[in-house]
């Protein structure tokens, strides 16, 4: 498996995975538009530098290209890499737009290469153990989902205020809504911008018998790291996950459960989620498993993204 990883920013999460791996050819080419930057970021991992993007999708040995680029290259470069005949993995969002959304699923799904959307967030376990009690009905029947997020500027030079923080930091949240209760018939926004790198946006969400939010803030500072969770309500019961996080993405996760019995806390297997996700990617193209991270599959998130991103840049 030979890789073309696109980008050296978030792009080095996913270069920590591919290192680690004995199984990924450790050539791995990374490609940046910085050489001194693309360089070093590529050499702390063993990795080969580049600067001509047009290389990744010409050179017929590359099977995968990873997009881990601004959000509107996102589909630009996926379409471009299934035209060159690769597999590719993007970052999410996986569009900046409900119309490019609707172009990549049409491409992916008219073509024989696989496109992987980088939903990370469906491999931590306590996620899937979400998934698990919606599906089976462990609790009873959801009547309230609450998500929250908030961090301090953990990514330099990136911008967290309010205009950009649906498409950058809410995502993720949405997709766990989406997948738990559908779409929603209604949303309320509310944001408050600190300045144009700070802010907070909440959303509520109303569905049949069902309500859920979720809140996202960069209104915190650099000791702060990242904190977040969500809660559960359910006829019967209650699912609360609280989670701390840092640059590496790694977070240490807790999940308790509440029912009329009493408290308990549901031990969770360790898990990377980036290194799951990753390792699904491979396990798809070695013919082992089926895609659980298709475009289509992403497309009632970002519908939902764009809806919250649009009610709030309306008010600015």
């Amino acid at each position: 498996m030979k890789i073309a990883l696109l980008g050296t920013n978030f792009g080095q999460a996913h270069a920590a995975v591919y290192a680690a791996r004995e199984d990924v050819d450790v050539d791995v080419v990374m490609i940046g538009r910085d050489a001194a930057k693309t360089a070093q970021v590529a050499g702390q991992f063993g990795f080969t530098a580049a600067t001509d993007l047009d290389a990744a999708f010409a050179d017929d040995s590359v099977d995968l290209v990873d997009v881990c680029l601004p959000i509107a290259l996102h589909t630009p470069m996926a379409l471009r890499a299934l035209a060159a005949g690769k597999h590719v993995l993007t970052e999410l969002p996986m569009a900046a737009s409900l119309e490019e959304g609707r172009r990549l699923v049409a491409a992916s799904e008219s073509s024989d290469r696989h496109v992987f959307v980088d939903m990370f967030e469906r491999f931590i376990p306590a996620n899937q153990a979400l998934d698990d009690a919606v599906r089976d009905g462990t609790y009873g029947r959801l009547e309230e989902l609450t998500c929250w997020s908030a961090m301090a500027p953990l990514w330099p030079g990136a911008s967290l205020g309010a205009k950009v923080l649906p498409m950058e930091g809410m995502h993720s949240d949405l997709d766990l809504i989406t997948r738990a209760l559908g779409m929603p018939h209604e949303v309320h926004v509310t944001s408050v911008e600190r300045n144009a790198d700070a802010g907070a946006v909440e959303a509520v969400m109303a569905f049949d018998g069902a309500l859920a939010r979720s809140s996202v803030s960069s209104l915190r500072p650099m000791p702060w790291g990242g904190r977040g969770g969500w809660t559960a309500a359910f006829t019967d019961g209650v699912l609360e996950s609280v989670s701390t996080m840092g640059y590496d993405g790694k977070p240490t996760t807790s999940l308790t459960a509440c029912t009329g019995e009493g408290v308990h806390e549901v031990e969770l297997p360790p898990a990377d989620q980036y290194a799951a996700m990753i390792e699904h990617v491979l396990a798809v193209l070695r013919g082992e498993a089926d895609n659980r991270i298709t475009p289509a599959g992403a497309l009632d998130a970002l519908q939902l993204t764009l809806r919250v991103d649009q009610q709030v840049n309306a008010g600015w």
